[in-house]
């Protein structure tokens, strides 16, 4: 009983990471706050042998990585330039 609780807050938690992801503005914000709730729903998939809610969100999860690594490489960049 106790783990179906603690699943069920997973799954609330990455409803609301993912909901409060679109709400911003920043970019990168987006991105992580996307990511983090991405990567609580394959938790929540996983426990719940929900395999197409895992896999869609691990793979929206890595679509959100290298969006991330791409902007960090881009802004790096435009600092060495900068200098």
């Amino acid at each position: 009983m106790e783990a179906v609780n603690t699943i069920e807050i997973i799954g609330y938690a990455a409803s609301v990471m993912v909901a409060i992801s679109l709400m911003m503005k920043d970019i990168i914000w987006l991105r992580c706050l996307n990511f983090t709730g991405c990567s609580l729903f394959v938790i929540y998939g996983a426990s719940i042998e929900a395999w197409p809610v895992a896999g869609m969100n691990a793979f929206v999860a890595c679509i959100n990585i290298y969006h991330l690594v791409k902007l960090y490489r881009n802004r790096h960049r435009s600092e060495l330039v900068s200098q």
